[in-house]
């Protein structure tokens, strides 16, 4: 890949977030960077740091990327999106985001149901994303409104811990989803990989999130893990972790 991009002078290049991180792991990422007269794009999932300067945002439903940063400033904006076609929200408020425009599919084939459950009479295809734009326009994808963990009366979204979570030195990836529990509904339980040489423990990991999130998003139990089981495009496999969560509580019965 990288001779093509040396010998076809290549102005710009999509990426998946597992592709970034093996070229950050060989110490690629800046030559690619030096290499491209443009820049590189991340999609398909959150990345897991800064090592690309752009990221996308879209959906199958949108014929592909629906939105995107446009120059190197404001890929400085870790997390954020300019915001494409659709009325914006308020500054600050989350909510789901709504897309219209001439990319947005007709609907699903021979699924009427599931087209009028995404689509309004308007055109508006509901998204599932949660999200917010700030005061300069940008916008926030917050996660997947389906994955957010149902604490009590609160709602935890679980890439916002995530995010903390590979944050920390002693952590090279991390995962959250949401574990039963008989008083809260849910709570967050996080699945961690150390790194090499860590042996940071339960109890740490908890105290650092604690320390930086409200006490409803605290996380409230870790589980050690070789690997994070993502797909091809770098998805957390949520089911997977939850399934071994439930598996593991099964077997101490």
């Amino acid at each position: 890949m990288l001779r093509a991009v040396r010998s076809t002078k290549v102005t710009y290049m999509p990426v998946s977030p597992p592709l970034v991180v093996a070229l950050a792991e060989i110490g690629l990422v800046a030559e690619i960077r030096s290499q491209l007269s443009s820049i590189a794009g991340c999609g398909g999932a959150p990345r897991s740091g800064r090592r690309f300067p752009e990221e996308g945002y879209g959906l199958t439903e949108t014929g592909g990327g629906a939105t995107r940063m446009l120059d190197l400033d404001e890929s400085r904006r870790y997390g954020s999106l300019i915001p494409a076609t659709g009325e914006a929200l308020p500054p600050g408020q989350q909510g789901e985001l709504w897309l219209r425009g001439p990319t947005i599919m007709k609907g699903y084939v021979g699924d009427d149901e599931a087209t009028a459950a995404t689509l309004d009479s308007e055109g508006w295809l509901k998204t599932g994303d949660l999200c917010y734009f700030d005061s300069e326009g940008c916008l926030y994808i917050v996660d997947r409104l389906k994955e957010l963990i149902k604490y009590k009366a609160y709602q935890v979204p679980p890439a916002e811990l995530e995010h903390l979570l590979q944050s920390n030195p002693e952590i090279a990836d991390a995962a959250v989803i949401p574990y039963p529990d008989e008083e809260a509904g849910q709570i967050p339980m996080a699945f961690v990989v150390r790194k090499p040489g860590s042996n940071v423990t339960e109890a740490q990991i908890m105290d650092f999130i604690a320390r930086q999130v409200a006490p409803y998003k605290k996380i409230r139990r870790v589980g050690f893990v070789n690997a994070i089981p993502k797909s091809p495009a770098g998805k957390i496999l949520r089911r997977e972790l939850i399934n071994h969560a439930l598996s593991a509580a099964s077997s101490k019965l």
